[in-house]
């Protein structure tokens, strides 16, 4: 199951640009948990993924979509006005891994700069994840070698 960030989208966004009040975007750290919960009482495998990007690797990228006609559209004013709150979003986003995690889904901080390494990273913890949970219900699997990157 992959949920985007707009599963978040309350606790990060909506708080950064006021679109949700302090007891709303606080309510749903409990409605996110409460959520995760039961996914995992239920037997998912959950993990939950940050991908990091730095503002200048981030300006990079939005210059690049911007020179693409195939990506242009991706790009908002928004998207512009919104890398000077970039502390604000820093913030609220330590806040959401420190309470949204309560349930078997740890966090995962994967550096995002170089997108191959991210992409590997983030195998990386699914196999892991699904490797522990194969042992611990005592399934047999192949034994798997992870190459280092």
């Amino acid at each position: 199951m992959i949920f985007d960030r707009s599963w978040y989208g309350r606790v990060l966004v909506e708080r950064v640009e006021g679109f949700a009040s302090e007891s709303e975007w606080q309510r749903a750290y409990r409605e996110i948990n409460d959520f995760e919960r039961m996914l995992t009482d239920d037997g998912v495998i959950l993990r939950s993924l940050w991908f990091h990007v730095d503002p200048d690797e981030q300006l990079k990228r939005f210059e690049a979509r911007l020179a693409s006609p195939f990506k242009a559209w991706k790009m908002t004013d928004e998207d512009w006005r919104n890398r000077s709150r970039w502390d604000d979003y820093v913030a609220a986003a330590e806040d959401m891994f420190d309470h949204a995690q309560q349930y078997g889904s740890p966090w995962t901080l994967i550096p995002a700069n170089c997108k191959r390494h991210a992409r590997l990273a983030a195998l990386r913890v699914a196999v892991e994840a699904l490797a522990d949970e194969a042992k611990r219900r005592q399934i047999a699997t192949h034994p798997l070698t992870l190459a280092k990157f």
